[in-house]
């Protein structure tokens, strides 16, 4: 018998917002409630931490007309795992970003995306009886499969170099999925200790148990460039791909104890 299955798409925070369900919870009263509610959680998120808007919190921090102790407590979430990344990487992520004036400007985007797609789906699709969903924003993405024989999501990972073919495909049941490339961006993502960009990659996929997490350290290891696969192999409990610059692949999985995993 086939599960139901239901897809909601909205425009939020500046980028596609989907969401699949399947399950019991799927075209009724409590699926769209849902629906509408992770929906209204996201435009609050850009209402405080948007950068495109010149009364958001984090704007009005970033020109010093408000301290951190006036903003919502969530601004000094976002900061402290902003700490931390910039700690993990050795300062490859940061949110402070060189601007082509040779400043900085103040931009903790790179984690408010993962952060709040993977908070509005604690908050409110965990709650969804015997349904499993898969929310995703800009293409990057949280999962969850409640019962093991069900078939695993299948994520498609787009091929930096041609938008148009898909350069592999993640199964996968409870976790989280995120890709930092240039396909669609073009070359964006900037080393933060030396203010060019990165070079010699075209995109890294990673995937683990958390969106904030797999969302920040592929941006991380992008903008390492080279030094990716070497620094993404420290980071535990991971698998993903990068795609390099003349279209060669490399698999890396840190899922397993030393001596057992692949490279």
């Amino acid at each position: 018998m086939n599960t139901p299955m239901a897809r909601y798409v909205e425009q939020v925070m500046g980028m596609p917002i989907s969401l699949a369900l399947r399950g019991k919870h799927t075209r009724d009263a409590r699926a769209r409630s849902t629906w509408e509610a992770v929906v209204d959680e996201l435009r609050e998120v850009d209402r405080v931490f948007s950068t495109y808007r010149a009364d958001s919190f984090i704007s009005r921090l970033g020109r010093d007309e408000l301290s951190l102790p006036d903003c919502p407590p969530e601004v000094s979430e976002v900061l402290e795992i902003a700490n931390q990344a910039v700690e993990i990487s050795d300062g490859a992520f940061s949110v402070y970003l060189p601007d082509p004036a040779g400043g900085l400007v103040f931009d903790p985007s790179g984690v408010v995306k993962g952060w709040a797609v993977e908070r509005a789906a604690r908050r409110y699709l965990d709650g969804l009886e015997d349904t499993d969903y898969c929310l995703s924003a800009g293409g990057d993405m949280v999962a969850r499969t409640l019962d093991p024989t069900t078939e695993p999501w299948c994520i498609g990972i787009e091929d930096p170099l041609d938008p148009n073919r898909l350069v592999a495909t993640v199964p996968v049941r409870t976790g989280a999925v995120a890709t930092s490339g240039t396909s669609h961006r073009g070359t964006h993502i900037i080393d933060p200790r030396t203010g060019r960009p990165a070079y010699g990659i075209a995109s890294v996929t990673v995937v683990g148990d958390s969106l904030t997490w797999v969302d920040i350290e592929a941006t991380a290891a992008f903008a390492q460039g080279a030094q990716a696969l070497s620094w993404l192999r420290t980071r535990p409990r991971r698998t993903g791909l990068i795609v390099w610059a003349d279209g060669q692949t490399t698999l890396f999985d840190t899922s397993h104890p030393v001596g057992q995993g692949a490279g």
